[in-house]
C-alpha cells in the first residue's frame, strides 16, 4: 500500500454520508405523504360521515396497499406521479 492512501482510494475524496438523506421517509412502512392523505381520508368518513366501519376499513385497505407498494419501490408514489405526467403516446 502506498504512503497517504488508505483502502477506500484517493485521501480526502472519501465523503460519508448518512443513511437518512437518502432512504425515503416512510410512515408506518408507507410513504409519509399517501399515509398522511390516507388517514385522513378515513378519517373524514369515520368522523364526518360517521361511517365507522368504512373508514376503518378505507383506511387498513389503503395503508396496506401502500405499504406493500412501498415495499416492491419506495419511490412508487414518485414514479407514478412521473408516468401520469408523460402523455399516452408521442409524435415521432
Amino acid at each position: 500500500m502506498a504512503a497517504g492512501y488508505d483502502d477506500d482510494g484517493v485521501p480526502g475524496f472519501h465523503v460519508p454520508v448518512h443513511r437518512s438523506l437518502t432512504d425515503p421517509i416512510l410512515l408506518g412502512g408507507a410513504p409519509r405523504t399517501l399515509a398522511i392523505a390516507n388517514g385522513t381520508l378515513g378519517a373524514a368518513i369515520s368522523l364526518g360521515l360517521r361511517l365507522w366501519l368504512v373508514g376503518a376499513v378505507f383506511w387498513i385497505v389503503g395503508h396496506s396497499l401502500a405499504v406493500w407498494g412501498a415495499k416492491r419501490d419506495p419511490l412508487f408514489v414518485e414514479v407514478g406521479r412521473r408516468h401520469l405526467r408523460y402523455p399516452a403516446w408521442l409524435r415521432a
